[in-house]
């Protein structure tokens, strides 16, 4: 019998990590079969899902990423792009694989390679200028190497290009949230949050962003040693403005769930920690009653956690059962 699962607040110190995967296709049925193809070499098939997902920009980006997260994604894209030299499609596809591949654990990506994937990326952003993701590339590209206000620069591109952009604003959160990494009850990253959240419109996933801040703010303290690395002990979710932040992004969830965005169970699983963490197991249960196996790495993976045994432990704590 396997052992259980770890209390939510163990740090993957102690044991080290299970090695368990996270899917990036987050469920998208149709990109979890061409992806299967793709890493055949058969890329006409992402081709023409790249073709049918057109300008929808949050679905192209998720989509692009994870086909470029396919170990063989550089070369399956440069066989594309020798076939059709034009193609925007193979040269961000093969331009993202180059910052997958920079950004991936043990690497152990130079200057040289970060600097062609930097360049592939601003080849793609010219073919087609309309297009956020090459800018999404950059963006992650500079998150792993470079600097904050190098990020910012390029959130500003994908923000000019599609001001919802969802992953782009997970990232700019994620990176705004460690400048000062000190104690800051009004740290800049909850105004910026806020402020996205109350800019998009009413029916718009970015309403969950104060509550990936507070995660995010949460991950950078609890590494600094300025707070538990046991959430409960924290006592950073438990301040009036955590629950009404909470509290206003569940009541969005309950109103306007956006089960057709592509990452929506990337919002579910930030959802579903905080309510773990802020002691609300029962609205915690709804959603993992709506995540089902799709688990995300993070936020499980804060303050030194092994994720998947810490997303059993929350979703065992919420629905009384593995």
């Amino acid at each position: 019998m396997s052992p259980p699962p770890p209390p939510l607040g163990r740090s993957r110190r102690r044991g080290g990590r299970t090695g368990r995967a996270f899917d990036p296709a987050l469920g998208d049925g149709e990109l979890i079969d061409v992806r299967s193809q793709f890493a055949q070499g058969r890329w006409t098939r992402a081709r023409s899902l790249l073709v049918a997902t057109g300008s929808d920009w949050d679905r192209r980006g998720h989509r692009i990423l994870a086909l470029a997260a396919v170990p063989s994604a550089a070369g399956w894209a440069a066989d594309w792009l020798l076939a059709e030299p034009d193609s925007a499609d193979a040269t961000t596809l093969l331009a993202c694989a180059g910052v997958v591949r920079s950004r991936r654990p043990g690497a152990g990506a130079g200057a040289e390679e970060r600097d062609r994937a930097r360049e592939a990326c601003l080849t793609a952003a010219a073919l087609d200028p309309a297009d956020p993701t090459p800018w999404l590339g950059l963006m992650a590209l500079e998150r792993a190497h470079g600097t904050h206000e190098a990020a910012a620069g390029h959130f500003e591109e994908i923000r000019a290009r599609h001001p919802e952009h969802h992953h782009g604003h997970h990232l700019m959160t994620a990176s705004l949230a460690e400048t000062n990494p000190g104690s800051d009850p009004l740290h800049a990253v909850y105004d910026f949050a806020a402020w996205a959240a109350e800019q998009a419109p009413a029916d718009s996933p970015l309403a969950v962003l104060p509550v990936v801040a507070h995660a995010e703010r949460y991950r950078v303290l609890a590494a600094a040693g300025a707070v538990p690395d046991d959430p409960a002990a924290s006592g950073h979710w438990s301040g009036r403005r955590a629950r009404q932040v909470m509290k206003a992004a569940f009541d969005w969830w309950l109103e306007w769930e956006r089960e057709d965005h592509p990452r929506h169970h990337t919002d579910l699983n930030f959802l579903a920690h905080a309510k773990i963490c802020e002691g609300r197991p029962a609205e915690a249960a709804a959603l993992f009653h709506r995540i089902g196996p799709h688990a995300t790495e993070v936020p499980w993976s804060y303050a030194g956690r092994d994720p998947y045994p810490a997303f059993v432990a929350a979703r065992t704590l919420a629905l009384g059962a593995p």
